[in-house]
Parts: structure tokens; sequence; C-alpha cells
């Protein structure tokens, strides 16, 4: 049977962060949601997605077919449900399509809003992502259950003596390394990924997940529920906030209740504020209505979409959304919404960022990391997306 991770408008809610990828490769918790469906259904998967993004996420459609809403996280009641659906059946809860399974033909035509003959309703709850503030705030609830997922009957690295562990809840695959370092899983699990590296003197409060080939440098703060995803180095503050990987901030600033892409960099000394200074509710930039919508959250930092990069002592005020590809320098607060390819900040306004040299400075970020290849699939979808966003760069 193959899984296949699709959308529905989901895609559009969560922009910027889903211009580069389906929905079901968001990374929350440990995993992303479509890793955390192939766990739990020990299958492997592929994506039902926008054109533009198929040919790096692949569709793999066989004669038995089961369609996964990628918004949906999975859980023991809902990976129960969705496994016992039959040929032909489908999953709902309120009317929205949660999972269906299908022969080939209707496979190859299938259509989220579609009609199905056979409707089971599902009466659980779960971990739904439609916004983008939703990664960092249920992000303490997935890492919990992407611990036991992956650490069930397993036993962790013991970790040199220069460390303290506090609590039972830790655990390090056997090339993780650290010295002199406090952990403390009182207020949540740590998770400590392959050929990872906390380095001396740094304090880490759980939830935390650091995935693999990451590393966290001298001195580092972090407190829960934080995940910094493959190959990132953070160092400085960090409070509440995902990073998906690739990604760099390396060095003194605060970062919280935040999501950061892949492919970003953060330069030093850069803050963001996740409080207005009148206490009130936090509005984000929302693309399906090209307005500010209502969070209903007090705390709300930054969400920083792929490939942005940032200068020295960057400030970001409360509910910055930073869109794909945005360059942001400069002194002053930068505009709470920085339009996807994008060049400036307050001091000097914002431009467009030209698209050859983007490419150019792209090619460069890639060719540090051997195994990830800037081919035709990355580059296709990074101009489909500059295209995308033209509309929004109204300067």
């Amino acid at each position: 049977m193959a899984i296949i991770l699709f959308e529905d408008n989901a895609h559009q809610s969560l922009l910027p962060l889903t211009y580069t990828r389906p929905v079901a490769d968001l990374r929350i918790g440990i995993l992303t949601i479509a890793e955390k469906w192939g766990k739990h259904l020990n299958q492997a998967f592929s994506y039902h997605t926008r054109a533009y993004l198929q040919g790096k996420f692949a569709l793999e459609i066989t004669a038995d077919n089961l369609f996964i809403n990628g918004a949906y996280c999975p859980d023991g009641d809902l990976v129960e449900a969705v496994d016992k659906l039959q040929l032909g059946e489908a999953l709902k809860k309120d009317g929205v399509l949660i999972a269906a399974r299908l022969g080939e033909s209707d496979a190859k035509g299938f259509n989220a809003s579609a009609d199905f003959s056979r409707v089971a309703n599902y009466a659980g709850e779960g971990v739904v992502i439609r916004h983008p503030e939703d990664i960092f705030r249920k992000n303490d609830a997935e890492l919990r259950k992407d611990f036991v997922l992956l650490t069930k009957d397993r036993t962790s690295k013991t970790m040199s003596e220069t460390n303290t562990i506090i609590g039972n809840d830790f655990f390090a695959e056997d090339d993780a390394d650290a010295e002199c370092c406090t952990f403390s899983t009182i207020n949540g699990p740590i998770y400590l990924g392959k050929h990872t590296e906390v380095w001396e003197g740094t304090n880490i409060r759980g939830a935390f997940a650091l995935c693999g080939d990451s590393q966290v440098k001298m001195g580092t703060k972090i407190y829960g529920a934080t995940t910094i995803g493959p190959y990132c180095r953070v160092g400085g503050e960090i409070n509440n906030a995902v990073m998906w990987g690739y990604s760099n901030k390396g060095h003194e600033g605060y970062l919280g209740n935040s999501v950061v892409g892949e492919w970003c960099n953060i330069g030093a000394d850069s803050n963001n504020s996740n409080l207005k200074n009148n206490y009130a509710g936090v509005k984000l930039w929302d693309y399906t209505t090209e307005s500010f919508r209502s969070t209903g959250l007090q705390f709300c930092g930054l969400i920083m979409a792929d490939h942005v990069k940032c200068g020295i002592n960057t400030m970001f005020n409360t509910g910055t959304v930073a869109g794909v590809g945005s360059n942001i320098y400069g002194a002053g607060f930068p505009p709470t919404h920085v339009p996807d390819f994008s060049w400036g900040g307050a001091q000097f306004g914002l431009q467009e960022y030209g698209f050859d040299k983007f490419m150019e400075t792209t090619a460069k970020v890639f060719e540090r990391r051997d195994h990830r290849k800037f081919d035709a699939n990355e580059q296709g979808i990074l101009k489909e997306v500059f295209e995308l966003t033209r509309v929004y760069r109204k300067y």
C-alpha cells in the first residue's frame, strides 16, 4: 500500500512557509509530518502537491493507495482509524477529508474536495497545522510524541560525566557528543540526534530536539519547546522556536516563539520581539487576505521562510513575517511583512532582490553542503515562487 500525503487549502494559510514545500514536509516536534506517518505506518511515502513542487516531492501511485491529509499529525487514535480504511472509503472530521484509500484509477484523479460514497467520521481530537504560528505553538506536544516514537525500547548513549543531566527523559544517539553542559528534562524530554554536538557551557531545558548533524555553540541558553533541525548551528538565547534545517543562528541574540525555514542565516546580535510593549494580541500578515490576521496570541515572534538572510544587529518586531528569499539589513525595525525576494530594510527601504543575484548567492550556499545539490528541481521551485510572489512586492 502506498502512503501519499496530500494537501488541502492549508498550503495557502501556511504561506510563506509552504511556497517551497508541501504541507506534510513541515517539521514540527522532531520529524516532519510525512516522516511521522511513515514511521507510524512503517511505510515509505510520497506527496500529492502543487505541480511546481512535484518534481522534488515525487508522487508514487500503486494499486492500493492511502491518501492522508498532510496538515494532520498522527497519534495513536488517528493512526488506528486511518489504518482501518478499506478501498473506496474515506475518513472525515467536520466535513474535512483526513484520509481516503483508493485504487489506482481513482488515485490518478484524486481530488481532496471530491465526494466519497463511503465516509467514516472521526470523533477524535489531534494536532492540525493550519497557520504558521501553529508550528511553535504545538511543538511541545509533537516533540513529546516524537520522542516516544523514536526512543521506545532503545537505550541512550551514556554521556560524558562532565555533563549534568537532570531527570530521566534524555536520549542521545550513539555518535552525539556533549561536554560540560547542563540538560534539564524536568519540563520535557531532550533528544540529541546523530552526529550532533553540544559545546561547553550550554544550558538546555526541555522539551528540546537537536536533529542530525547540528551543533549548539558554547554558552548557548535554550528553553523548551525548541527544535533545531538537521545541519544547523545555533548560539545565543532560544525559546520555543523551530528551525527546520540548513540554517544558522550562530551568534548572540534572542530568538523566541518563532519559526525559521531552511537555508536561512541570522546575523550576529540579531533579536526578535515576541511580546508587544502594550501586551496586546499579535497579528501576522496573511497571504490569503493580504492583510493582518489576529493570532489570538500574546507571545508571537518571527516567521522566517526559506532562504532568508539578515545582517548583524537586525531587530525584528513582534509578529514579523519574512518572505522567501528576502535579504534584510540596516538600522531600525524592518516592516512586519517583508515581501518575498525583497532587499533592504527600515533604514534604506525595500526593493526587489534581483532573481539572478539571488540565485548566484543561493548556489554558493548549496556548495557548502556536499550532499544537497542546487539542481533543476530546486531552481525551478524558486523561479516559480519568485513569479508567484511578484504581486506582493509593492514598495
